[in-house]
């Protein structure tokens, strides 16, 4: 696999660590040329390419990894005008890390296997921590044979590979991921808010929910802005998060799953949008500090 050509399209917080992981592993390394891109000095300096155009950077390539941030994106990068479909060589493997829906996310693969391309959705979870130590965990939807041949390359920036099923469903189940994971973020944010009104000290609030039924993986991530206002256990934008939020709604809604919590969730990043553009989602329980009663 290690002569394999190697693509990446989206060098950001997550592609970033990807793309040191794949070079560092001795893989030839293209890029496309984005100002979204994370400095790329190093990456250059260490042998890789940037292209300014996805039909460039596709024609050059046996594997295209997509890190963007959602479908729109995604779609765009593949069926626009100068875009990956326009060059792509036969064989080519698309390999989409995205966060997407799923439903373009099979559309998309119909159009490649058309102009006689391979297609799996690779959505991942953990942080750009775990990008750039190589630790992150990929769900992955596709051909089993085509998921064996590049399971070298994604080894090279992954630790746990699941292979969920078909094409889409590691998107639907990143979607399910995401939901328990910053619905619940959102969940101790709000408490920790009504704890801070209520005179109950962050310490406290720390210690009873490790002690018992709130003790995990987000309270871990929202303890260090919970103690000192620092925002790095989660570098994950809100907005982000509403954009992942709603996809999981249009995903429940279109299988007529219960939602009504997710529509809550949703709406409480929205309103958080509306205050702190900018934030992260440690920072939701400052923002809803102040919120009035019984807004979300």
């Amino acid at each position: 696999m290690t002569a394999k050509k190697i693509g990446l399209i989206g060098v950001g917080l997550m592609g970033h660590g990807i793309a040191t992981n794949i070079v560092k592993h001795g893989y030839s390394l293209s890029f496309l040329e984005h100002p979204g891109n994370q400095p790329t000095d190093a990456l250059k300096a260490a042998g890789a390419r940037s292209h300014a155009r996805g039909r460039d950077l596709a024609a050059e390539v046996d594997v295209l990894l997509l890190c963007v941030t959602g479908s729109p994106q995604v779609e765009d990068a593949l069926l626009s005008d100068g875009g990956v479909l326009q060059g792509m060589r036969p064989g080519t493997v698309i390999i989409d890390c995205s966060t997407a829906i799923p439903e373009s996310t099979e559309r998309l693969a119909a159009l490649v296997h058309e102009a006689h391309g391979l297609f799996i959705d690779a959505a991942m979870t953990r942080t750009p921590k775990e990008a750039a130590e190589g630790r992150l965990n990929l769900l992955i939807g596709g051909d089993a044979d085509v998921i064996a041949e590049c399971r070298p390359l994604l080894s090279c920036f992954a630790e746990n590979i699941t292979h969920v099923g078909p094409v889409g469903s590691g998107h639907r189940m990143k979607l399910l991921h995401n939901y328990v994971s910053l619905g619940s973020v959102a969940l101790i944010a709000e408490a920790a808010a009504c704890a801070e009104r209520a005179g109950v000290a962050p310490e406290i609030f720390i210690q009873v929910l490790s002690q018992g039924g709130g003790a995990g993986t987000a309270l871990e991530r929202l303890k260090p802005f919970l103690l000192s206002r620092d925002p790095k256990g989660l570098q994950f934008t809100v907005s982000n998060a509403f954009k992942d939020i709603g996809y999981y709604v249009a995903s429940a809604q279109a299988s007529g799953a219960a939602l009504a919590i997710a529509k809550g969730v949703h709406e409480t990043l929205e309103s958080a949008l509306q205050q702190k553009p900018s934030a992260l989602m440690p920072e939701l329980a400052e923002i809803l500090v102040n919120a009035k009663a019984g807004d979300k």
